[in-house]
């Protein structure tokens, strides 16, 4: 997909309603869909939220005439429970107590607040609990289908929970190999999984925060973005981008490493090779909030 392709079809993606609608039209999976707009919504927000926070005093007010929390959010063009997260705030509601609600909403006594929680709930496929868990599995489903590759190839490696007990890096890929390998004809020395779609502003969002620091800190690595990612991106030296399908290619690691993932111990110490147990599920709190919610919370402490 180049890039006018992506910002035609990313245009058409306004609501929850078009993902399926777009699949259809243009021939791609309803996950690929899904990704791109909750790329586009995310970024959105995090761009309009002091706009929309500016002006909770007025959504207030029309709140209290009667006017419902989604059609609020729809004339704000503002994910749902992010307008409810600030507009009840506005009102009083502590922090804490409000995502308690978004997470049990029939636990709530009085009725139009079960009733306009429920309903943000039920309409925002991104900041809900079921939607932050669909993202939050996306991402696991990603880190197993790299881990089996490797594993299936006998590749002797590290998890990014291996090398965080370490407590020697302050940046850690999915993967780093206890020797480099010749992957697709490169040398490289770790790989990284992204489950979502590379466009340019992804891809240069990860550059920044973590593929240049790996790449200082231990040199050459690939990342695969499982959903696929901008055609005619040239990433910096010692960044190879793939998607799926270099998995389905038969590229192999050419190398004769120990079988399995070390632990951070067996690494320091040249013990037995280690099978990770897979990551503990976390209860949802709350969502993975854009930069200025989290700045918020932190500066108010509520």
């Amino acid at each position: 997909m180049n890039q006018d392709q992506y910002r035609k079809l990313s245009s058409e993606l306004n609501g929850p309603e078009d993902i399926d609608k777009v699949s259809r039209e243009y021939g791609i999976e309803r996950e690929l869909a899904l990704i791109i707009y909750t790329q586009r919504i995310t970024r959105d927000a995090t761009a309009r939220f002091y706009v929309v926070k500016n002006q909770i005093g007025r959504i207030a007010a029309q709140y209290d005439r009667g006017v419902g929390l989604t059609e609020l959010a729809r004339r704000s063009c503002f994910p749902p429970v992010l307008l409810a997260y600030l507009l009840f705030l506005h009102k009083g509601l502590p922090r804490r107590r409000f995502w308690q609600h978004v997470r049990c909403p029939e636990n709530i006594l009085d009725q139009r607040l079960r009733r306009e929680i429920s309903g943000a709930v039920a309409a925002d496929v991104i900041y809900s609990p079921r939607g932050e868990e669909l993202q939050r599995e996306r991402g696991r489903r990603g880190e197993r289908w790299l881990f089996d590759w490797l594993d299936r190839r006998q590749v002797k490696f590290m998890t990014e929970r291996d090398l965080k007990n370490l407590k020697q890096y302050t940046k850690t890929p999915d993967a780093l190999f206890m020797k480099p390998m010749m992957i697709g004809g490169r040398r490289v020395a770790w790989m990284e999984s992204k489950a979502n779609f590379g466009d340019a502003v992804e891809i240069k969002r990860n550059l920044k925060k973590q593929l240049i620091p790996y790449v200082k800190l231990f040199g050459p690595g690939v990342v695969v973005y499982w959903y696929g990612y901008i055609s005619g991106v040239s990433p910096p030296e010692g960044i190879t981008l793939v998607d799926a399908d270099f998995f389905r290619e038969g590229h192999a690691p050419v190398a004769r490493p120990a079988e399995g993932r070390v632990t951070a111990a067996a690494a320091s110490a040249g013990g037995e090779p280690w099978c990770a147990p897979p990551e503990p599920q976390v209860e949802h709190a709350e969502p993975t909030l854009p930069d200025p919610v989290k700045r918020e919370a932190t500066r108010t402490g509520v």
